[in-house]
């Protein structure tokens, strides 16, 4: 029975050594599995159909949210007084996203054009495009600051130009038609005989140019040959920079194209992205660790100098010419209109701004904009961009549309896009990333908990096993001696 016993100590301590030796091996290995399969899932790379699916077709549902600033006292704005706004929205829209003419190099590169759809979710908006609204006409008040310069008389029958077509600086028109175009004889006039002078040849809209158009020819490495370079923008429209502004710096073209990041990220790192509807690259920086229906991740946000002057933060300076910090003076991309983008309500800028309109109202939560990512993988989970459009006026002499009207950056609309990972596509990414790992972690420190144990307990009966022996064998003297002492008597 003792030979027995001894011979399961020696088994329970060789399995527990086993397990202690496994659960070792398990710790040092298994963050090497796990950054493994992240590094093979991240590649864009068409033999990983799910991932590769994910990236090319995008299967998240995003959505475009956009708020007009309905001009309540245009008249009272012509004769010098404070513009008064109302916001009115959401009108929201479904963003259908697809690449297309996917084309891989030799050199770990991929080059695709993304094509935007959008569609009306009436479901979702608090009224229907047909509802009217009235804005600043940009045709008017903008092409007013653009020839401001130019001799009396030219300015005098560009006025008249204005009052042929019935061209007044304020527009009141349907959401639909501000969106996605309306018929304008001036439109038809300019495009005849000045072509170029405007962004678009048909109809003219706010986001004309946006519906059943791309964003460029964006070529991103895969990550075959560095992970750490996958999804970052190797070149856009074959430009590797831009010269649409006043620095080299501020005419680089970096980050990803703002859609994923590369893996292993820390809470020291950037998201850099590069945006061609603001003609230029971004950065958002870490904010806080969250949590996304169990899924770890960090929240990146705008910093403050994103859009802040060059006074107030140097390497802007290659952007200006500047005003008030909080805004981006995007004219020099966008044909010279006096047009500025800032965060909606003009959060996050100078509070200057906000003293020349009555009707704005910014906070953090409804107007900041901000990247929820899980840092392993570098995938959004959670996603709302918010961007404000506005438009610089003022009086311009001989141009009698303009009247008193003070100079002002008066907001017209802002926008969000969102978008969050949910349903199938969130399970799945939970159980591979967040499950899995988990498993293997616990595994790893069960392992050794339980060899350990199992070590402790052969100890202990290989120690009762040789006390047992022990008292055998000396029971076994004491008997002896006893059988010689009465053999003696």
């Amino acid at each position: 029975m003792a030979i027995n016993k001894a011979s399961v100590a020696v088994v329970f301590m060789v399995s527990g050594v086993l397990m202690v030796f496994f659960g070792t091996v398990l710790t040092f290995v298994g963050p090497i599995i796990i950054d493994d399969q992240v590094v093979k899932n991240t590649v864009i790379d068409p033999k990983n159909e799910v991932s590769y699916r994910m990236w090319k077709d995008v299967p998240v549902p995003f959505y475009m949210s956009v708020y007009f600033f309905n001009v309540l006292n245009p008249q009272e704005i012509l004769k010098g007084e404070k513009p008064m706004v109302e916001q009115r929205g959401p009108f929201v829209y479904r963003k259908q996203i697809q690449k297309e003419n996917i084309t891989f190099h030799s050199n770990g590169t991929v080059s695709y054009l993304e094509f935007r759809r959008f569609f009306f979710e009436p479901d979702m908006s608090s009224g229907n495009e047909s509802e009217v609204v009235t804005i600043p006409n940009m045709l008017v008040l903008g092409a007013a600051i653009m020839m401001e310069n130019l001799p009396f008389a030219v300015r005098l029958m560009i006025s008249a130009t204005f009052k042929t077509f019935k061209e007044g600086p304020f527009l009141t028109k349907t959401v639909g038609e501000l969106m996605w175009g309306y018929d304008s004889g001036l439109v038809d006039f300019l495009n005849k005989y000045l072509p170029g002078m405007l962004p678009s040849t048909g109809k003219f809209g706010l986001f004309a140019d946006f519906n059943n158009s791309n964003t460029g020819l964006f070529t991103i490495h895969t990550g075959q040959d560095d992970i750490r370079k996958v999804h970052m923008v190797d070149s856009w429209n074959g430009l590797t920079k831009l010269s649409n502004w006043n620095s080299p710096q501020c005419n680089m073209i970096n980050g990803t194209a703002g859609q994923m990041w590369p893996p292993f990220m820390s809470r020291e790192s950037t998201l850099p992205f590069y945006s061609p509807d603001a003609c230029r690259s971004l950065e958002l920086v870490y904010q806080r660790d969250g949590v996304m229906e169990g899924i770890p991740l960090y929240r990146y946000v705008a910093p403050k100098t994103m859009f802040a002057n060059g006074s107030d933060y140097a390497p802007n300076e290659g952007f200006c010419p500047c005003r008030q910090s909080g805004l981006l003076n995007v004219s020099s991309c966008r044909h010279n209109s006096p047009v500025f983008i800032s965060h909606p309500h003009f959060f996050n800028a100078d509070p200057v701004l906000l003293d020349f309109v009555h009707g704005l109202k910014p906070t953090e939560d409804e107007h900041g904009l901000f990247i929820d990512i899980h840092p392993l993988t570098g995938v959004p989970l959670n996603v709302s961009i918010r961007l404000q459009l506005n438009l610089y006026m003022k009086r311009v002499s001989a141009i009698t549309e303009t009247g008193k009207i003070s100079e002002v950056v008066m907001p017209m609309i802002w926008f969000e896009e969102s978008g969050y990972i949910d349903g199938p596509i969130l399970s799945t990414f939970y159980t591979n990333l967040v499950v899995l790992p988990a498993v293997m972690e616990y595994m790893q420190y069960g392992f050794i908990v339980l060899g350990v144990v199992i070590i402790l307990i052969a100890a202990l009966v290989h120690h009762r096993v040789k006390v047992s022996d022990e008292e055998r064998v000396n029971k076994g003297e004491i008997k002896g001696e006893i059988k010689g002492e009465i053999y003696r008597k």
